[in-house]
């Protein structure tokens, strides 16, 4: 009567317990319950209550799978588990694998018990026991109880040879020298007959090849040919109840074995030729109407790409996936997808053969399948078929859903920058990309397609047309525009005079007006952004000198502009406009047509292999030429410890492009004698006497931002000198700021002054650098009447007997330093000091007089093999120099 009246004794069976649980109607009212009942628990286990021992250690499980602490009731399991009947050790094991882990000390305890029940005459309680040492085995245990597991894989009854070989797989995992010991009772359980002993053994043997290169090696000699026996068996057997599924006997098995032969026959050409008949009769054998069929199907195609070179299995087993592509099935085509781009590495000619179903799958409703199959499209294209490929994801860009447009037509942009056959053709590509995806183009697209049009100097005339055509048609693609402007301000007269016609055009008759309207009709959208609006401002600026008849209608445009509340574009407005009204005389010379930007280098930039000459000043982040962007990460400014200190200011990143349009570097002085830096200001402010020279603490902020290699003798130099060595030889270059030249067609303003002249040739040597194995000399001397300017001769010694490969010094120098690194003598040093290498660099200093030459190196070279990076900081040069 009192067990029926109190829920919470020591005999309330389960069900009462986990109806009181339930009848809880808040979580306090819950942990109440829970500590009544471990309360009386803990009653009964203190009164050593064997009676309802088994019901507690029940109740327990249930309280810890709510989450509750039950560490109290671990010594109940290891009890119940010593008792001699079957229910007390079965609630006893299930409490061990539950409430205990490998990591419990208590489990020691019971590892005798164990090995008792592991040797008991009732095949059940055997049972119990394996399952309980497969679950929760530790090392030490594996190590204690591995024979009784080794002599049980030879029991008489399937139930416990299957459970045995799960027991090893565990015990294996935990103790891998112990595999050597199960090898051939694992061979031997790949004879049985019986499904559930030789799924698990198959496993076992599985298990075995990843800890044991030994047993890997044993099973291919040996259990090769069973294994194909066996398989071969079931895939002709007859119809079995027992194992039919959809038809299939047994595909769980089937999968097992296709993926042990996986395993052995990969990387073993004589393995491989010892399966390849069974693989191709599974292929060929197994309907593909039913999800159980293809789950084997795909694991044949997998074994098939896994094993040596076949050349037959292989198209096979392509021609497999491409039945995959046109299931209905989402996950059938996505798998089939994965699989095709493994096996585009291995058979390119087989998948290129289902081109037509993989472009349908990049237009299929499900994202994930547009997503792989755009990846393989990508690895499907080369030089042959680029045009026709290309040509179906423009058209499908055209139609295709706004949130895949990005994706889309980056992978486009790619396959057109890869695989172009010729410049006319990636032109047009690209045009089509900005006309119908202008706004999902990344700012480097538009920047390298600006790079290539300006190389392409037959197909001036034709791109600056088909962007005139395409521009006042697309809509509003903000990068189309901004490619637009930039070729209408640079190509403007090309525009209007139709220069340049090649056969596949179309005349088209544009005046000087019309060019004009282009530009304006881009900058009063509202739409435009900063970028957009500064470049149209510089396009009008060029083409008032271009059309000298627009010139009144250009300056009235710019004038509009002052009134900007943008920072940038009102002060470009207020230059330019000066630009147009006051110096008429030396506009030509400020838009002058854009040097040639080297497209090699500027593609080894966009991939990180050469590193780009950086330069901060107040205000303007670090660009590259053109416009790209910053890299995320620049490794040689890391290992250098050249951290930034750019202070954030009015200018943008966009304005520091408008700065490259122009062909003036406002973020660093230009290379000559007297280079002045504004702050928060521009060149051609100065230029026009407009805004203060800051002081020498500002010119110098930044302690090192030039980076120099000469590997590959290629140098990197500061944008506006390298624009200006790009430059054909009729285009004019700017003058540094303070030259006297440039100062005198700017109203007479005097140059700065500088220091005294005088003709110091000669000058000590010194060891820049000197390791255990390395010795760096510079030798030094100056130009006559050029004190600034510092002509350095490195020379290399190599002091090992070893000889350096591949040898590459680069250095970096502080802002107000100019660094130009030639290339070295050679990239192969002698051993011992029997020959050197020498690099010849040019120093310009800006503050000469003032501040000292400073510098850090950076060396590297191969020896024996191996990548030797050695660095260091200069610091003892010459203070004259």
């Amino acid at each position: 009567m009192d067990s029926i009246m109190n829920p919470f004794s020591s005999s309330t069976r389960l069900r009462d317990l986990i109806r009181a649980v339930r009848a809880c109607k808040t979580a306090a009212e819950e942990r109440a319950a829970i500590r009544k009942e471990c309360a009386s628990i803990r009653a009964a286990i203190s009164e050593n209550d064997q009676d309802y021992r088994h019901r507690n250690l029940a109740k327990l499980m249930f309280i810890h799978m709510l989450g509750y602490p039950t560490h109290f009731g671990q010594m109940e399991c290891l009890k119940l588990i010593a008792s001699p009947g079957f229910p007390e050790k079965r609630i006893g094991y299930l409490g061990l694998t539950s409430l205990l882990d490998e990591r419990q000390e208590v489990l020691m305890l019971v590892t005798n018990s164990i090995k008792q029940d592991l040797n008991h005459t009732d095949q059940y309680i055997v049972g119990l026991a394996l399952c309980a040492l497969g679950n929760i085995c530790s090392a030490e245990m594996a190590r204690d109880l591995a024979p009784e597991v080794e002599r049980l894989l030879q029991f008489r009854d399937p139930n416990i040879r299957k459970k045995a070989a799960l027991c090893t797989i565990r015990i294996i995992k935990k103790v891998p020298d112990l595999a050597e010991n199960f090898i051939n009772p694992a061979v031997a359980l790949l004879k049985e007959k019986h499904h559930g002993v030789l799924l698990t053994g198959v496993q076992l043997c599985m298990d075995m090849c990843k800890v044991s290169t030994e047993a890997l090696e044993h099973f291919r000699k040996n259990c090769i040919g069973i294994l194909v026996k066996v398989l071969k068996d079931l895939a002709n057997s007859s119809y079995a109840p027992e194992y039919n599924i959809s038809g299939i006997s047994d595909p769980f098995l089937h999968i097992r074995l296709l993926k042990l032969l996986r395993e052995l026959g990969q990387g073993d050409p004589d393995a491989s030729d010892n399966m390849n008949d069974i693989l191709a009769q599974v292929a060929t054998k197994t309907e593909s109407n039913k999800n159980t069929g293809n789950a084997i199907l795909y694991e044949c195609v997998a074994t098939i790409m896994s094993l040596e070179d076949n050349s037959g299995l292989r198209v096979l087993a392509v021609n497999i996936l491409g039945r995959f592509l046109s299931s209905r099935d989402n996950n059938i085509r996505y798998v089939a997808l994965n699989m095709l781009m493994k096996a585009i590495l291995l058979d390119s000619q087989a998948v290129q053969r289902h081109r037509a179903t993989i472009l349908e799958c990049v237009k299929d409703s499900d994202a994930s399948i547009r997503k792989r199959a755009l990846e393989l499209v990508y690895l499907l294209i080369n030089e042959s078929n680029v045009k026709s490929l290309t040509k179906e994801l423009v058209d499908y860009l055209e139609v295709c859903d706004p949130e895949f447009k990005g994706e889309l037509s980056t992978k486009i942009c790619s396959i057109v920058e890869k695989f172009s056959p010729e410049k006319i053709w990636y032109i047009d590509q690209m045009l089509k990309v900005l006309s119908e995806a202008g706004n999902y183009v990344k700012d480097e697209v538009w920047h390298a397609l600006i790079v290539v049009i300006t190389n392409a100097s037959d197909l001036h005339g034709y791109t600056v047309r088909s962007l005139y055509k395409t521009v006042q048609t697309a809509g509003e693609q903000e990068t189309l525009a901004r490619v637009a402007v930039w070729c209408i301000g640079e190509y403007g007269e090309l525009l209007v005079s139709n220069a340049g016609m090649l056969g596949v055009e179309d005349p088209v008759t544009v005046t000087e007006v019309d060019a004009v309207d282009v530009v304006e009709t881009v900058i009063q959208r509202h739409s435009a952004d900063l970028t957009t609006r500064a470049m149209c401002l510089i396009a009008l600026l060029k083409l008032s000198s271009r059309f000298p008849s627009c010139s009144k209608r250009i300056n009235d445009i710019v004038i509009h502009q002052k009134g900007s509340l943008v920072l940038e574009l009102q002060q470009r407005a207020i230059e330019f406009n000066s630009i147009i009204e006051k110096h008429g005389r030396i506009r030509s010379a400020l838009v002058e047509r854009m040097p040639v930007l080297d497209e090699a280098t500027y593609s080894g930039r966009r991939a990180g292999s050469v590193p780009p000459a950086f330069s901060s000043s107040q205000g303007v982040p670090s660009k590259i030429p053109k416009g790209v962007a910053k890299p995320t990460s620049a490794p040689l400014v890391d290992l250098l410890d050249l951290s930034s200190d750019e202070i954030p200011g009015p200018s943008s990143s966009d304005g520091a492009f408008l700065q490259d349009l122009l062909g003036v570097d406002l973020s660093s002085s230009s290379q000559g004698t007297n280079r002045t830096q504004i702050n928060g200001t521009d060149v051609l402010l100065d230029l026009l006497s407009i805004g203060t020279p800051p002081s020498e603490s500002q010119s110098d902020s930044s302690p090192f931002d030039i980076l120099q290699s000469g590997k590959d003798n290629k140098t990197s130099v500061t944008v506006l000198d390298n624009l200006a060595s790009n430059s054909a030889p009729s285009a004019k270059t700017f003058s540094p700021v303070g030259s006297s030249s440039m100062m005198d067609l700017l109203d007479g303003f005097g140059p700065s002054s500088s220091a005294p002249e005088t003709n110091g040739s000669s000058y000590p040597s010194i060891v820049a650098f000197e390791s255990s194995s390395l010795k760096l000399t510079f030798n030094f001397s100056k130009e006559p009447g050029n004190l600034q300017s510092t002509l350095i001769e490195a020379e290399f010694m190599n002091k090992s007997s070893d000889i350096y490969s591949n040898f590459v010094f680069q250095t970096a120098v502080p802002k107000f330093l100019q660094l130009h690194l030639d290339p070295a003598s050679s990239s192969s040093l002698p051993a011992s000091g029997n020959g050197s290498i020498t690099q010849k660099l040019r120093v310009s200093n800006s503050q000469h007089g003032k501040k000292p030459l400073v510098m850090r190196i950076r060396i590297n070279y191969t020896v024996n093999g191996k990548d030797v990076l050695e660095e260091g900081q200069i610091d003892n040069f010459p203070h004259e120099l």
